[in-house]
Formats: C-alpha cells, sequence, structure tokens
C-alpha cells in the first residue's frame, strides 16, 4: 500500500504537495451542491465523506492517533467537525444556484482567517497593513451578498434574510477551518489524522441521517459518479493540505489559496449553470485581493 506520509518530506515538497488542494477544494462546492440535488444534503454528505475515507485509508493507511496529543485530536476534531457540517450543510440547503456560490464565497474568508490566526496565536510577524486586507475581504464578501445592488445594505440585509442559517454555517465553516490549520501548525502535527476526522464526520452525518426523516438514498449511475468525483475531490484536497501546513509553510499555502474563490465560482456557474452578476466578480476578486494582501503583510523582505 502506497502511503506518502511513511517517506521523509522536505519544507519545499511539503508545501508543493499542499499546493495541489487549491485545484481540488476549486471543484468541491459546485459538486456537493450537485451530489445534493442527488442524494439530499444529508444523505448526499455522508455519502461523500464516507467515500473520502475509505480514499484516504487507501492511500494513506490507517492512522497512527498515538502521535498526537489527546488535547490536539479533542480540539482538532471539533474544529474539523464543525467546519465540514457547515460546509456541507450550508451548501446542501441552498435555496438555489446563485444562493450556494454566494454561500461558497463567504466560506472563502477562511485563507484570510488562517493568515490572523497564524499572526494573532503563531505569532508570525506582520506589517500593519494586514488589516487593510482583512478589510478588503469582508467589504469582498458584502458587495457579493448585495446581489445586483453592489455594497447596498438593504440588498444584504435582504439576501441574507432569505437563508440566514445558511450564510451563518458557511461563516462558521470559514472560522473552524482557520482554526483547525493553525492549531495543526502550531502543535506542527506530525503524520496525517485527516482519515480519522474524516470518519468522526461520516459517522455524525450518519447518525443525523439515520434519526431524521429523509429517505432513501438515490444510487443510480449519476448519483454514484458525482458522488466518487465529490469525495475525490474533498478527500484528496484536505490530505495534501494538511501535509502543506504540517510541514510546509502555511503562509505561502494560505496566499496561494486566494485564486481558489475565483476558480470556485467559475466552476460551480458552470455546473449549476448559475450566470453571476458583474457585482459578484468584483465582490470575488476584493476578497482574492484582500488574502492576497494579508499573505504580503507576514512576507519578510528579501
Amino acid at each position: 500500500m502506497f502511503r506518502l506520509t511513511a517517506y521523509p518530506i522536505s519544507p519545499k515538497q511539503a508545501t508543493f504537495i499542499g499546493l495541489f488542494a487549491v485545484c481540488f477544494w476549486s471543484s468541491v462546492i459546485g459538486l456537493i451542491r450537485t451530489l445534493s440535488l442527488h442524494m439530499g444534503a444529508v444523505g448526499g454528505a455522508a455519502v461523500m465523506y464516507s467515500l473520502a475515507t475509505i480514499l484516504l485509508l487507501l492511500i494513506f493507511g490507517k492512522p497512527d492517533l498515538r502521535r498526537f496529543s489527546r488535547n490536539y485530536l479533542f480540539w482538532a476534531g471539533i474544529f474539523f467537525v464543525g467546519c465540514e457540517l457547515c460546509l456541507s450543510l450550508s451548501i446542501g440547503y441552498a435555496d438555489n444556484a446563485r444562493q450556494t456560490v454566494e454561500i461558497g464565497m463567504v466560506n472563502y474568508l477562511w485563507p484570510t482567517f488562517t493568515i490572523i490566526g497564524a499572526v494573532w496565536f503563531n505569532k508570525q510577524p506582520a506589517k500593519w497593513w494586514i488589516a487593510i486586507g482583512f478589510a478588503l475581504s469582508f467589504i469582498g464578501i458584502a458587495i457579493v451578498l448585495g446581489g445586483e445592488g453592489g455594497l447596498s445594505p438593504a440588498h444584504i440585509y435582504r439576501n441574507v434574510l432569505a437563508n440566514p442559517a445558511g450564510y451563518i454555517m458557511a461563516l462558521l465553516d470559514a472560522l473552524f477551518w482557520a482554526a483547525y490549520c493553525t492549531l495543526t501548525a502550531r502543535v506542527k502535527a506530525q503524520g496525517n489524522a485527516v482519515g480519522f476526522f474524516f470518519f468522526l464526520v461520516s459517522c455524525v452525518l450518519w447518525a443525523k441521517y439515520f434519526a431524521g426523516s429523509y429517505g432513501s438514498l438515490n444510487f443510480d449511475t449519476e448519483s454514484v459518479l458525482y458522488a466518487l468525483a465529490a469525495a475525490s475531490c474533498m478527500g484528496l484536497g484536505y490530505a495534501v493540505w494538511n501535509i502543506g501546513i504540517s510541514r510546509g509553510n502555511m503562509t505561502v499555502l494560505a496566499g496561494a489559496s486566494y485564486f481558489i474563490p475565483v476558480f470556485s465560482a467559475l466552476i460551480s456557474s458552470f455546473l449549476l449553470d448559475a450566470p453571476l452578476p458583474t457585482e459578484f466578480w468584483q465582490g470575488a476578486a476584493m476578497v482574492c485581493i484582500g488574502s492576497a494582501v494579508c499573505w504580503l503583510a507576514t512576507q519578510k523582505k528579501a
């Protein structure tokens, strides 16, 4: 069995491996939404995370939990499970394709939050103008949520009020994921516990599915293919990202991840047939720029 984590990896190699997460994660939002339309929000997510767990075990082997402190497993588990539940359910319960892309964009505040976490908790040096990047990211999200109205409080309020739980869960998802990245980098976790965390997410989702009345799952060819695609992008994305943040340069990875919002919006718009107005792309660009500014503020002069 091939196990990537069994081989010594230099910081540069780990950072390079982590960058593949950008490619995988750019497809996740659209695939999760499409899968939820075929299998339901809860059932589809449960199937996806179960398949992703199996994939991670096949590639990376059984996680050796003895290499991690109990304190890390407890808090990282809470952050990871919380992140994944908020992500999958916020997308699955979106009212329409356009709202799906908007909720996905709120989720992409996590690069900014991750860099802020690195500065605040992990004592990463940063310039004062990191605050400008933080502000730009939030203004960009506000423009996205304003729809055709742009930066309009009335439009933003009306838009969010249509599905407040979805947008709140997307924001919590960004915060949970940033907390997980910050904690993993802080303790410099050696090894890969992502398979274990995915297993926990699967258990919670299956418990929710069987406890509720969600109907039977649809296992036709199209549904299975979407489930496999979503599980592959999700599982491999988290696997390579975990290697990157635990052994590589987290600020480089977080900086590179500011490309994800635009790539994700493009792919989601195509998969879900959701045309997006000019204002959306303006907001998405500001989110990317804000993340980039935060990243640049943490870089040392050559």
